[in-house]
């Protein structure tokens, strides 16, 4: 038996869930922060690999680094476009998290590895289905609630 005042898991709405909403400069703020965050992460956890020998192991390869860095920058910025675009509309869970994973992960291997321009792309490219795949979900779920909204409203009126 629940107690008054209670719910039930189902019910419950986590707070990190919901439609953002707001001016264009809170969304281009939101881009920008986690995108440098998932940069500087993945640039930090890449640091034993592009460092010093006596810090770690020896580079991974000679070369620059802001090619990388510039490159996940921009994969970053256009990832997050697409999440804040999507999460404006519908509920979308962890966009944050998402966006922050796919930047780090793609940085720290990027500099940890240097490769190839081709091999980027290919990296970039499979962060964009992650992503794509993530706001298909949410497009989904969400289609689902306004159609059984829908079909109780339809209900409701029949009934009464």
């Amino acid at each position: 038996m629940d107690l008054p005042g209670t719910t039930s898991p189902v019910d419950s709405h986590d707070e990190d869930e919901g439609v953002r909403s707001g001016p264009l400069w809170h969304h281009v703020l939101w881009v920008a922060g986690v995108t440098a965050a998932g940069v500087t992460l993945g640039w930090l956890g890449a640091l034993f690999r592009i460092g010093p020998e006596e810090y770690g192991l020896p580079p991974a390869a000679a070369g620059a680094l802001w090619p990388y860095l510039l490159t996940w920058t921009v994969t970053g910025l256009g990832l997050g476009a697409v999440l804040r675009f999507v999460a404006s509309r519908v509920p979308v869970y962890s966009p944050s998290e998402v966006l922050l994973g796919v930047v780090m992960i793609g940085t720290r291997l990027s500099l940890g590895r240097r490769p190839e321009p081709l091999e980027v792309a290919a990296l970039a490219a499979a962060g964009l289905v992650l992503v794509a795949a993530w706001c298909a979900v949410a497009l989904r779920g969400a289609a689902v609630v306004r159609r059984s909204e829908d079909a109780s409203r339809l209900a409701r009126r029949t009934v009464v």
